[in-house]
């Protein structure tokens, strides 16, 4: 029977039937789909092969792991150039994300917006807490959600507390399969338990004296929403490394100099300290953001130290 994997716990999978009903589900043998050290064979999102022969009743083996569409990695916590795939199969990627308590930075939401378009998955940035803003919180929020917008990411403010905005999000959500990403304490559990009133996830209040959220979500599940959309929860994010990635690359995932590409005088242009580059031409001219040039130049640096 053909299924897809609905929740990660590490050691036991649960996996969806074609015919509805839920199997707790083991992996069988080893399998390698990608030429990447994983240290997650199987991801949520994954499409399964079950078996049920010699297992307990209600129970099934994985046999086999169809191949992914897409996918979106991490460099992985726990062990040296191994990665963690969040999630598999993917329609887009939400980035949920707060100007304070805690708060999200520009790099960070650059990385994000780079690691989904290096596997081709369009990108949405939900900017949340509206009702803990002051005016010029708003004010920059609103900025930034302007430059953002401008590139062609589609950019939401809402409050999931108060349930302002949240409207526009089940909207976006609509017949999707979105993984839902963001610092632990951004509000991901209540923004989860507002959409989806019967999971009930677990929420932390922020650490004042530390300014960051505590863990909540300790693995990967994916809920069923209304309108057939499935939204992938996953364990808050600290820090995301961009995974096998060349220098010159890294340009090509930012869209407003990828419209540039061909138009520097060496092909394999860094965009650094190179004559005639048309992405620092851009630069000065504004048609390239400051804060977005800074983080590209800052992701080169994090790479050539990593490599």
């Amino acid at each position: 029977m053909k299924g897809r994997v609905y929740k990660s716990t590490g050691s036991w999978y649960g996996v969806k039937g074609d015919d509805g009903h839920f199997y707790p589900s083991r992996l069988r043998g080893k399998f390698k789909q990608i030429d990447l050290k994983v240290n997650n064979p199987i991801a949520v999102g994954d499409y399964v092969t079950l078996n049920f022969e010699g297992e307990e009743a209600g129970k099934a083996v994985i046999t086999e792991i169809h191949n992914r569409e897409n996918y979106i990695i991490r460099q992985s916590t726990r062990k040296t150039a191994h990665v963690h795939i969040l999630a598999s199969n993917l329609n887009q990627a939400l980035l949920l994300a707060t100007l304070s308590f805690p708060r999200t930075s520009t790099g960070f939401i650059d990385r994000f917006l780079v690691s989904s378009e290096a596997y081709g998955i369009p990108a949405i940035l939900v900017f949340n807490k509206k009702d803990l803003m002051e005016e010029k919180e708003t004010e920059k929020c609103l900025e930034l959600m302007n430059l953002y917008e401008s590139i062609g990411y589609t950019c939401q403010l809402i409050s999931a507390q108060t349930g302002e905005g949240l409207a526009n999000v089940k909207a976006l959500l609509s017949h999707k399969t979105t993984l839902v990403s963001g610092h632990s304490g951004v509000g991901k559990s209540t923004l989860l338990n507002a959409l989806l009133p019967n999971i009930n996830q677990t929420t932390a209040e922020v650490s004042v004296f530390a300014n960051k959220g505590t863990h909540t979500t300790t693995f990967a599940e994916m809920f069923e929403g209304e309108e057939d959309s499935l939204i992938i929860d996953t364990p808050g994010i600290k820090e995301l490394g961009l995974v096998e990635m060349a220098p010159e690359e890294i340009s090509h995932y930012f869209p407003e100099m990828r419209k540039h590409l061909g138009e520097c005088q060496f092909h394999n242009c860094l965009h650094i300290n190179e004559p005639k580059c048309a992405v620092k031409a851009a630069l000065k001219t504004g048609s390239i953001h400051a804060s977005r040039y800074k983080n590209y130049c800052s992701m080169l640096e994090n790479i050539d130290d990593h490599r």
